[in-house]
């Protein structure tokens, strides 16, 4: 059986994403073990790897530092063993090489650029980031 890692490191809803993946797994008849972990040797050895987040840049990125060696598990398991990953709104951003919310702030370097906020422009809104219904155009694992 697969093993998904779901990062724990204080930051995010994991309980929600957790229920979200075990549904989806189960919707498509995937057997994966959840594992809401911050233990550098789940993450590792993971199969695949989520890493949530919600909230500020900074303080998502000094909770991944602060776990020994799970950045570094991360990095084994995503850059090094090529296992599908998954950043979930900050955890997504954590990728870039630095994020601009509160001054620059080192990201894990996985995607070379930076994460600025969105700025309106010509009469256009600044997108919306909420609750919206989801249509399917065609059949996706995901």
């Amino acid at each position: 059986m697969a093993e998904l890692a779901l990062i724990d490191y204080g930051s995010g809803n994991v309980h929600s994403a957790e229920r979200a993946l075990e549904a989806a797994a189960r919707d498509a008849g995937v057997r994966c073990e959840i594992l809401l972990t911050a233990d550098p040797e789940e993450v590792s050895r993971a199969d695949k790897v989520v890493l949530p987040g919600v909230g500020h840049f900074a303080d998502c990125m000094a909770g991944l530092e602060s776990r020994d060696g799970l950045v570094e598990a991360m990095e084994q398991a995503v850059l090094k063993r090529e296992v599908p990953f998954l950043g979930i709104c900050v955890g997504m951003q954590l990728m870039a090489d630095f994020g601009t919310e509160d001054g620059d702030t080192r990201g894990l370097g996985w995607l070379h650029g930076r994460v600025v906020a969105i700025e309106p422009g010509a009469g256009l809104p600044v997108p919306h980031m909420g609750w919206n219904a989801l249509e399917l155009q065609m059949p996706h694992p995901v």
